[in-house]
């Protein structure tokens, strides 16, 4: 039988990244006792208000067909948010997706295709690759360096840009490194979108879980408004991500070009979840800044309970909810690693090869489990490093 193409590009981009992740589930449905720290799902509840006004809703018969656009109350919602940061935002800028990632997807769809290139910083969030290459578009990897704190820098995007490109998908703060780039650093790389007449799309899901300092986008700049797209959801923010419910927000002429592919695809989402979404993202909540101050704290202990291992060498993020840990003078690469631990000790963290090529050395840590369950697995993940006998063997 005969498939298509797209079939074939997404062959190896799908489930086989969380081999690790999925193992450990294995593991955990037999009765193993796993540590997970693979995914990143908050170990919190949304506010009880949410889920009171998503029943309320529901039950008031808020199940029927919605449009392509969004629910009205969610799209006003979405507009005053975003015309805090853009005055001149209406409601002809904003588009509602189940999630983050299917607004990803059909904002990729309606900016390229085949023979066209997507920049991607490397180490990225696990799934940007399918969605590039479901387009028919290639990806162009743009290295995040850990000695600058893997900070997309200027002068490395404007190498990497080739005559095909034409969008740069930038996550920031970013996932899996928790780096969040400064107002200058946004600002020189809005000069090299510019320049190379590119647009910008903007994962903004963890705007809310900065750890210090403030949120910067490119959104936010004059210049570049014309050229950027801004996604983002209230799964991290107010931790809902079952919820599906996410956004993208651009230029009008953008967003009613896209407004037919949106609705070719799922026609809208759940009326009585947009409600939900409409209070949350209306409403004053505590829980980003309860998480916040729990995913730092975290940090700091895997920090302190790491750190002092010649061979490990944890790095502490800026904002999110996750921690990256070189392990490369182990001996092991981060597959490897990540694998061993799991089979040895029963801590599931992902490789970071799964993020790309930069992080092949590194293992990522989820940050939301309890202090004594994350303490715990620091202290398998040294004793299995004590028990490779590392020394100062370097990974290539």
């Amino acid at each position: 039988m005969r498939y298509a193409s797209i079939t074939d590009r997404l062959a190896h981009l799908g489930s086989g990244k969380w081999t690790v992740h999925l193992k450990a589930r294995e593991m955990m449905a037999a009765g193993t006792s796993v540590i997970e720290l693979t995914i990143g799902e908050p170990d919190i509840m949304p506010d009880t208000a949410l889920l009171d006004e998503a029943n309320r809703s529901m039950r008031e018969g808020r199940i029927r067909y919605s449009n392509g656009r969004g629910e009205p109350k969610i799209v006003s919602a979405l507009t005053e948010k975003y015309r805090k940061r853009q005055p001149e935002i209406t409601e002809r800028n904003i588009l509602c997706f189940p999630g983050t990632q299917t607004a990803l997807f059909a904002v990729m769809l309606g900016l390229v295709e085949g023979g066209d290139a997507v920049l991607v910083p490397d180490p990225l969030y696990a799934t940007y690759e399918g969605v590039v290459a479901a387009t028919g578009a290639s990806m162009v990897p743009v290295p995040l360096r850990p000695e600058q704190g893997f900070h997309l820098q200027a002068e490395d995007l404007e190498q990497a840009i080739t005559p095909d490109c034409r969008v740069l998908l930038l996550n920031n703060p970013h996932n899996p490194t928790g780096a969040t780039l400064s107002k200058d650093e946004v600002a020189a790389i809005g000069e090299v979108c510019d320049r190379h007449d590119l647009w910008i799309v903007c994962d903004e899901v963890y705007e809310k879980l900065i750890f210090d300092g403030e949120f910067v986008s490119p959104f936010d700049i004059p210049e570049l408004q014309e050229r950027t797209i801004a996604v983002s959801s209230i799964s991290k923010s107010h931790a809902a991500p079952g919820f599906r419910s996410g956004w993208a927000v651009g230029p009008e002429e953008f967003c009613d070009r896209l407004l037919s592919v949106s609705e070719t695809m799922l026609f809208g989402g759940q009326p009585f979840i947009a409600d939900m979404t409409a209070m949350a993202v209306s409403g004053n909540f505590d829980t980003a800044e309860r998480m916040r101050e729990s995913y730092q704290r975290r940090a700091g202990l895997v920090m302190d309970h790491l750190g002092g291992h010649g061979a490990l060498r944890p790095m502490m993020p800026e904002a999110g909810m996750f921690l990256l840990v070189d392990v490369r003078e182990t001996g092991l690469d981060g597959e490897i690693f990540a694998a061993r631990l799991l089979d040895e000790k029963h801590v599931a963290v992902m490789p970071g090869g799964s993020f790309g090529d930069q992080a092949a050395g590194f293992i990522r840590l989820s940050l939301s489990v309890a202090d004594e369950e994350l303490l715990e697995a620091a202290d398998r993940i040294a004793a299995f490093v004590d028990e490779l006998g590392a020394g100062t063997k370097k990974w290539a």
